[in-house]
């Protein structure tokens, strides 16, 4: 099963904090997580502004929580994961679970990109996102419509080039 997901994070020197994750299923579940233990005074003007603001009233839960979460929806059956500019969300998702060598088995240990599958079929123009730039699930969400679109062009076919 394809799982593709989005994670927002404080970013300072050798660490990703998780701020929140978002996932999205391809049978159409989703899950969304904000974190209780992320250190808002390391944020940048930036994330303050448009992604801490934008979190809501939902529940927040510890990192232990998040990870007993994610495993339990994605599950051990050798997911297909992917994200958009993966590199960080896919460190923020390995670190829940401790160490790249702490991934649930059947795990793989890489993380699919969309912006490579873009790159491949040319560098065609992707959809709008529209409102919920910066919210993980919204971003998630984002993904995997993203995911669907390059799946239906062929390299230098696409007329959005």
């Amino acid at each position: 099963m394809k799982y593709w997901f989005d994670t927002e994070f404080i970013e300072y020197p050798c660490t990703i904090d998780l701020i929140s994750i978002g996932i999205v299923s391809e049978d159409g579940r989703t899950l969304y997580l904000v974190s209780s233990e992320f250190d808002e005074g390391k944020a940048s003007e930036w994330v303050k502004k448009n992604v801490i603001a934008k979190l809501g009233t939902e529940e927040r839960f510890t990192r232990d929580e998040i990870k007993r979460q994610v495993v339990k929806f994605i599950g051990h059956d050798e997911p297909e994961i992917w994200a958009y500019y993966a590199d960080y969300d896919w460190v923020a998702l390995c670190w829940l679970m401790g160490t790249m060598m702490d991934l649930p088995k059947g795990w793989p240990m890489y993380c699919r990109d969309i912006k490579q599958l873009c790159d491949s079929k040319g560098n065609p123009k992707l959809p709008a996102q529209g409102d919920g730039e910066h919210n993980a699930l919204d971003d998630a969400k984002w993904n995997r419509d993203a995911f669907y679109f390059l799946s239906n062009v062929e390299r230098g076919n696409d007329e959005h080039e």
